[in-house]
């Protein structure tokens, strides 16, 4: 029999969490926009957050708001978020009720949380991975409780949530490293109408017996007293044995799925009245009143808790709405890199090629911040990366800091989120760009929002190195370009440095910036083995060199002379197309200028602009299939900031609209643009 302080506790916010879910209902013209509640897993809920401490972990999921309340928020911080106001502390008014963030060192810290089933697996995982990695090797920040307990994560999720591949990856990255990790079921056989005949072959009990390693145990979810006591003793298996655990917990759903998708849609009588019987709410109160607390004293909880409710619903409703003007707060933290600083070109300095020049900065990254780590496909200790490109770090940086990851470019990417939040910095590769896409659930879906929905609390410091481009035959699946994509995401910074120096300056600039950075960086120049790219080999600069994203670079300049003569044009380029660029120009003497945008996001407007003021015909020039890409969006643009000044349309040249980049090497020049094809199209426009 648990302690009635403990059971009198658990019935207050039990009564309060039913309450809130029954004004909401009350109120649907007021409560708009889209919300669940914990109705009907409340006993596991709050179970689970009265015993997580402040240094604790948890990721809950849109169901969770008893487990919120459990840890320490109140009712009308909840509803502030339910009805989008100004105050909502964990996104301002910007997203869902129950998603929340918080790092007020007050309460368990909750990293942005999204509505993507599953997707929190990954970044939660990554908590355990940053809580195990300084436990290790940095105890000193690491934060302990009073009797130098250590902290655990809790992940909570629907049943439905667990068929996500990515579920898996987090499964089995924290088995095979052993972290401190409760992954939290809540089973209430629904997943909107997808019953459990429909949805799966077995439970989730039953699935985690394939991950060898993890630990797992059951419960009657809607029965406080065994709820209590599994998840205590979840929280003490990991607390004390620092490894990963699932509770699987059968539990009603009495609410409606959300306020939008209400259970009487498709829901049968029987069913309804199944899960009714299972209602934690009387169960609870059964048990106290067995345990010789008086009907009085739980009706009086009741009607404080009501009342609690109630003023704080009405607080809510009259809280101001978010200013409009805030609209574009926090999408990214500020940078400190704001200037070129530090010796681009060293006396004596030798020439260094491009994959050197990353390689060495991250180095020097690594001798300067323990909190750097780098991991990936193959980037350990016995290679060093398929292009050397992490060669000799974990010889000199030790194998806790530079290690190799399975195939899991998910796993690889979404597990920076956990990390970031933790104060360490994620230098991480995916091996060719062509095998981002995995990836870009969590790049999308997690990593780009939680600056944006959580208020600045949690933006994600970390760098993603991409190997991307076509060279000598690299066929369809280690030759495509993906930077359109990329730049489709709102939230993430994307680097294409073109030569060794910028390659250095950027590497630097990217790590030490707070935000997600994406570096694509090209295996045709990381050598210069590809004819005409030599001058991507460049003196090497200091190590104090440091080059700030968004800043183009004029790297062939137009006589004075023929622009004034009205016999120039631009080319604005990127990657390879700056050494076609250069090899096209040679053919039209100080005609051309020729711009690096270096970086793709934040880009150099205000350049690029100026020159097409001044020179009046430009070319875009990209290795990208050209239909509907980055490069014609610009294109545009530049078009309608130089409009008055130009004369001739803008250009765009870019790869054939073709799927793949075709392995023969005859076919695969036929498609990519070419010297040839830039000067054909440098003629078009100089006719104009």
């Amino acid at each position: 029999m648990l302690n009635t302080d403990i059971l009198l506790k658990a019935y207050r916010l039990m009564a309060t969490a039913k309450t809130m879910a029954e004004t909401y209902d009350a109120n649907r013209s007021i409560c708009k926009y889209v919300h669940s509640t914990s109705r009907g897993h409340e006993a596991i809920q709050i179970a689970t957050g009265v015993q997580l401490k402040d240094i604790d972990w948890v990721s809950p999921y849109y169901r969770d708001d008893s487990i919120m309340l459990s840890t320490g928020f109140t009712p009308y911080e909840l509803m502030l978020q339910l009805l989008a106001k100004k105050d909502d502390p964990f996104s301002g008014g910007r997203s869902y009720y129950c998603h929340p963030s918080n790092n007020d060192g007050k309460r368990p810290g909750i990293i942005h949380q999204s509505s993507a089933t599953g997707m929190q697996a990954i970044p939660t995982t990554g908590l355990a991975q940053a809580i195990q990695f300084l436990e290790k090797y940095h105890q000193s920040l690491l934060k302990k409780d009073d009797n130098g307990e250590l902290p655990v994560v809790v992940c909570s999720f629907g049943d439905n949530s667990i068929t996500e591949g990515e579920v898996s990856e987090a499964f089995q990255f924290a088995v095979l490293k052993q972290l401190p990790i409760i992954y939290l079921v809540q089973d209430n056989q629904w997943g909107i109408s997808v019953s459990v005949d429909e949805a799966r072959a077995m439970n989730a009990y039953e699935y985690a017996a394939g991950f060898k390693g993890l630990a797992r145990v059951q419960c009657d979810g809607s029965d406080f007293v065994q709820s209590y006591q599994t998840m205590q003793e979840a929280m003490q298996f990991v607390r004390r044995g620092r490894k990963p655990i699932l509770v699987h917990a059968t539990v009603p759903l009495l609410g409606h799925h959300t306020s939008g998708v209400r259970k009487e849609f498709y829901r049968s009588k029987e069913d309804l009245d199944k899960h009714g019987a299972d209602d934690p709410y009387p169960k609870l109160k059964a048990e106290l009143l067995n345990a010789g607390i008086s009907g009085d004293e739980l009706q009086q909880i009741e009607k404080e808790a009501a009342k609690e409710v109630a003023e704080a619903f009405a607080k809510a409703q009259s809280a101001p709405d978010p200013d409009p003007a805030t609209v574009m707060d926090h999408v990214f933290a500020p940078t400190p890199v704001k200037e070129e600083k530090g010796n681009r070109s060293p006396r004596g300095g030798e020439k260094t090629i491009m994959v050197d020049a990353a390689l060495h900065a991250v180095e020097e990254i690594m001798q300067d911040h323990p909190e750097a780590i780098l991991y990936g496909q193959d980037v350990g200790r016995r290679l060093g990366g398929v292009f050397r490109e992490a060669a000799t770090l974990a010889e000199k940086f030790g194998d806790h800091r530079v290690f190799n990851t399975a195939i899991q470019e998910a796993y690889i990417i979404g597990s920076t989120i956990g990390l970031s939040a933790l104060g360490l910095k994620p230098i991480v590769e995916v091996q060719f760009a062509d095998y981002i896409y995995p990836g870009l659930n969590q790049l999308v879906t997690e990593i780009s929002k939680a600056s944006y929905l959580s208020m600045g609390k949690f933006p994600v410091q970390m760098v993603l190195r991409v190997p991307i481009g076509a060279y000598g035959g690299g066929g369809p699946y280690h030759s495509g370009s993906i930077e359109s994509t990329l730049l489709t995401i709102k939230g993430i910074k994307v680097v294409y440095p073109s030569n060794a120096a910028d390659m250095k300056g950027l590497m630097k600039a990217a790590f030490y910036d707070p935000n997600p950075v994406v570096m694509l960086e090209h295996k045709g120049l990381y050598w210069s083995k590809v004819p005409g790219t030599e001058d991507a080999k460049t003196i090497e600069p200091a190590k104090d060199y440091l080059l700030p994203l968004g800043k183009g670079n004029i790297v062939l300049s137009a006589d004075p002379a023929k622009i004034k003569s009205g016999e120039s044009a631009c080319i604005v380029t990127y990657g390879m197309g700056v050494y076609w660029a250069k090899a096209a120009a040679q053919r039209f003497p100080g005609q051309i200028e020729i711009i690096d945008l270096r970086t793709l996001y934040p880009l150099d407007e205000e350049l690029v602009f100026a020159s097409g003021k001044k020179h009046g015909r430009v070319m875009v020039l990209t290795e990208e299939q050209q239909n509907n890409s980055f490069s014609e969006s610009f294109a545009l643009r530049i078009t309608n900031a130089c409009y008055h000044f130009l004369d001739a349309r803008v250009e765009v040249l870019g790869a054939l609209n073709l799927p793949a980049v075709p392995i023969n090497l005859s076919l695969e020049a036929a498609m990519l643009p070419t010297t040839e094809k830039v000067v054909a199209r440098i003629e078009k426009l100089l006719q104009y």
